[in-house]
């Protein structure tokens, strides 16, 4: 793997916005560490931390910061070296990938940046070893099934305009029948095809968006615990303090005093 640039935890202002087309032979992932906004086609949706990206040469990326910075990890490579390898993966590309171990894939990619900056004599081999680690793993946590496919889908766009309402109302009490009764489709059809486009169950996702929302709550405002378990759709405050402990891997008051 060739790699031309890489970022790892990039941090950019309010007004950044990319919209250019990736260089014919480039390929570029990005993995979301906040809220942004991509429009894919002519789909715009909100897409939150812990999203990754993949963009080939003649996609045409267009994505901004959403109220507030943008930051990020990034890659910027080709293939062309290991085609045959890439291809096998069956990456998906140009369509959000929720990831469910969105903290090792950063650790990796905090890994290429620092060889990629070394001096080292290895450093080729390392870099290479560190990609395809890299990519299997994104390969094992997407959905491989092709982009045409997908996009062919004709609730594709209902699902993204749907994710998008559950991240931005995450005090809704939001469940599975109401969720597959916005996008008309049976219960068992809308989970199938929801965890098959995103990656995730759509409870899992309602689970991730109240989370966030507390984060973003936790990290900008001096809102009690109470309230904050209260905006992000929580009946009481032990159970969103569980669940936030449960994700997070600590507790909201300590997150808030390591923010």
């Amino acid at each position: 793997m060739n790699i031309y640039s890489v970022g790892f935890h990039s941090v950019y202002d309010s007004s950044y916005s990319v919209s250019r087309e990736v260089e014919d032979g480039h390929f570029i992932l990005i993995v979301t560490k906040s809220r942004a906004i991509f429009n894919f086609g002519e789909v715009t949706s909100v897409q939150t931390a812990g999203t990754a990206v993949f963009y080939g040469g003649g996609d045409f990326r267009s994505y901004r910061a959403d109220s507030g910075p943008f930051v990020c990890d990034w890659i910027d490579f080709d293939g062309k070296n290991d085609r045959d390898f890439f291809d096998s993966l069956e990456l998906r590309m140009n369509q959000p990938l929720k990831l469910s171990d969105a903290d090792f894939i950063s650790g990796l990619i905090r890994n290429i940046s620092a060889e990629f900056y070394s001096m080292s004599s290895r450093r080729v081999n390392m870099l290479d070893n560190l990609m395809k680690t890299l990519l299997m793993k994104l390969s094992e946590t997407g959905v491989r099934r092709d982009n045409a496919q997908l996009s062919s889908e004709p609730h594709y766009s209902s699902l993204i305009d749907l994710r998008s309402k559950i991240y931005r109302n995450p005090q809704l009490k939001w469940n599975v029948d109401s969720m597959a009764a916005d996008v008309s489709m049976s219960r068992s059809y809308f989970q199938h095809l929801y965890s098959e486009v995103f990656g995730v169950s759509c409870m899992t996702d309602v689970i991730n968006g109240k989370i966030e929302k507390a984060k973003e709550i936790l990290s900008e405002t001096n809102c009690t615990i109470s309230q904050v378990a209260s905006m992000c759709g929580y009946d009481n405050e032990e159970h969103f303090m569980r669940q936030f402990k449960k994700i997070v891997g600590t507790t909201p008051t300590k997150y808030r005093k390591n923010g």
